[in-house]
């Protein structure tokens, strides 16, 4: 798609559901009641639900009342804030147009030639349009758009929706952290004939990890259906696995892409937030005036996922080492794109000291899942490791444990050789230390999960987090093996 700036255009929400309830919901400038969401919606494409899903209300909206959940949704430009970007030129996002009504959300589409336009350039490829302004000449057209305040990794995403009559764009789309999943992109009266008609429904994934330049389409599939978008509601989903998409419309399966078949172009690795908008596709043609205003119309957008009894699934593609993890309760930085990977108070990254990076590296291309591991590069003939240990250390906060007892595994890949014989993990606060001991006997050349139990007495304090070591004593003298270590879990038992 999509949001790109000069530079161009992130469990989780995962598995832990906060119940919502009939509770009062402080908006913007008066509050209203919304009413829970039923817990035995499950997705159209399997009502007697067999995939075990569980609705996640923080992510879920089904649009009632009379205004936007703003506990739920981020609204571009409201208070003057943008989250990114300010829309695709020459069209600019406007809180206003953010209606909720009827039971449904309503993101309008406008005339509008009074509206105080960013007097700014908006660079996306050729396109170096200024706000409100088309090829030289006045476009007032202002439109909308909302961004959820949590993320999520994997599960079942759907919507209800119908796309607005006119040459703007009906968006359902999510972003994370180097990664972009356009569920749909449709237009509801195109004005030129090009990659997107009025009967199709387009799916993409885009690549947004550095260089973050076009082309960043991964993967993708347009689909023309027997209806226009703009005409009536149909239903669209998407089942985001670990490592496989599948698309639905109207409980339907009619796309879809494998991990395997795509090795690291498998991009969807980690968190993303949803965002629905509508947008001007220049290149489609520009909307009329006559035919303003029109609504993309949304009844519902539901997440579901499946519950897990790995602690760390909320986190689980940080302890993959996929990308950074998440501190929610603190607001994401409205300048930060998929691609920025500068630590901030929203995501912060594993941390690894100039000694200890001389054998401890984050590589992409050997994984047990997603597409990254941490390695051990080892060290060869007449060398030796120059240092007592090397760490990798999460940030502080980055573990919340319970008290009790636990298994924690991971999984680890051992080259041919010598080898570093333990693993040492410690959890830092209150302090326990496990050992992976005796690697030496484990197949080598292939994925093996190693485990190790321990018991806390106390829950994870604030600053708790998790430190992996591998020490000098443990290796060989010279000419130490390759190691990976992927895909951490911690569980009750």
């Amino acid at each position: 798609m999509r949001y790109v700036s000069v530079n161009l255009l992130l469990l989780v929400s995962a598995i832990v559901f906060s119940n919502i309830g009939c509770a009062q919901k402080k908006q913007s400038k008066s509050a209203i009641k919304s009413k829970a969401i039923d817990q035995k919606v499950y997705p159209f494409s399997d009502q007697e639900n067999a995939g075990g899903w569980v609705l996640n209300e923080e992510v879920s909206d089904e649009f009632d009342g009379d205004t936007i959940d703003t506990t739920k949704w981020f609204v571009e430009g409201q208070n003057g804030d943008y989250y990114i970007w300010k829309g695709r030129a020459p069209s600019q996002f406007a809180p206003h147009n953010v209606i909720v009504e009827g039971g449904k959300l309503k993101l309008r589409t406008q005339w509008e030639p009074n509206f105080k336009f960013a007097k700014e350039n908006y660079a996306d490829g050729a396109n170096t349009d200024v706000y409100g302004m088309h090829e030289g000449k006045p476009l007032p057209v202002t439109t909308a758009g909302i961004v959820s305040k949590k993320r999520f990794l994997n599960g079942y995403m759907e919507v209800k929706s119908k796309a607005g009559n006119a040459a703007i764009t009906a968006a359902f789309w999510a972003i994370g952290y180097e990664q972009e999943l356009d569920v749909y992109e449709q237009m509801g009266n195109p004005k030129i004939d090009g990659t997107i008609l009025s009967n199709t429904v387009r799916t993409a994934i885009h690549d947004w990890s550095p260089p973050a330049v076009r082309p960043t389409k991964a993967f993708g599939n347009d689909e023309l259906v027997n209806y226009k978008t703009a005409d009536s509601f149909h239903v669209y989903g998407v089942e985001w696995g670990v490592d496989f998409l599948k698309v639905f419309r109207d409980g339907k399966l009619t796309y879809e892409a494998h991990q395997k078949e795509l090795g690291t172009d498998w991009v969807l690795n980690n968190p993303m937030e949803v965002w629905l908008d509508s947008e001007i596709f220049k290149w489609l043609g520009v909307p009329h005036k006559e035919e303003l205003p029109v609504d993309f119309e949304v009844e519902y957008m539901r997440v579901w996922q499946k519950p897990s009894d790995n602690l760390l699934a909320r986190d689980r593609a940080f302890y993959g080492f996929e990308g950074p993890i998440l501190f929610e309760n603190n607001p994401r930085p409205l300048t930060m794109v998929p691609e920025d990977s500068t630590p901030n108070d929203y995501q912060k990254f594993w941390l690894i000291d100039s000694t200890s990076a001389k054998y401890l590296k984050i590589v992409e291309g050997d994984y047990a899942s997603g597409v990254n591991s941490l390695a051990f590069s080892g060290y060869g003939k007449n060398e030796k490791l120059e240092a007592d240990k090397v760490q990798a250390i999460t940030p502080e906060g980055a573990l919340k444990v319970a008290a009790g007892s636990f298994k924690i595994s991971m999984k680890v890949w051992l080259d041919e050789g010598r080898i570093a014989d333990k693993i040492h993990v410690q959890l830092n606060n209150p302090k326990v230390t496990v050992v992976f001991a005796d690697l030496t006997k484990l197949a080598r050349r292939q994925w093996v999960t190693v485990e190790a139990l321990f018991t806390r007495n106390q829950p994870s304090e604030l600053n708790d987090g998790m430190l992996i070591e591998i020490k000098k004593e443990d290796l060989p003298e010279t000419k130490s093996a390759k190691l990976f270590i992927d895909d951490i879990q911690i569980t009750k038992i």
